[in-house]
């Protein structure tokens, strides 16, 4: 079953609130599953699964499609991590050097895909 679009209004309007600092988890959950659907439309694919626990996770990225077990190129992020990378607020290299992304495969540097356009 396919996800309900999330319009793009209301996300934006839940990133701002979080990016403001005045976030309550229904706006970090709303911004996160937002800017998800905004990558997987930068990017569509299905060769790298992107986690942002507990909230959402999108497939992405022209390539290999994977259809069964643990994918082989994944990247995980914790929530306040994926909205600043996603934002620009904080580049992919800074993140993986402080070890707050997780990536494993050789589709998983994500770097050319940020910051998104939302």
């Amino acid at each position: 079953m396919a996800r309900a679009r999330i319009d793009e209004q209301t996300g934006r309007d839940a990133v701002r609130t979080v990016l403001a600092g005045a976030a309550e988890r229904a706006d970090l959950a709303m911004a996160v599953r937002y800017l998800l659907q905004a990558l997987a439309e930068a990017s569509p694919g299905r060769s790298v699964e992107v986690r942002v626990p507990p909230f959402g996770a999108v497939q992405a990225v022209e390539g290999p499609r994977h259809t069964r077990g643990t994918p082989p190129n994944v990247v995980e992020l914790d929530a306040e991590t994926f909205v600043a990378i996603a934002t620009g607020s904080l580049m992919w290299g800074e993140a993986a050097s402080a070890g707050r992304v997780h990536a494993s495969g050789a589709r998983s540097d994500l770097s050319a895909l940020f910051p998104l356009a939302y």
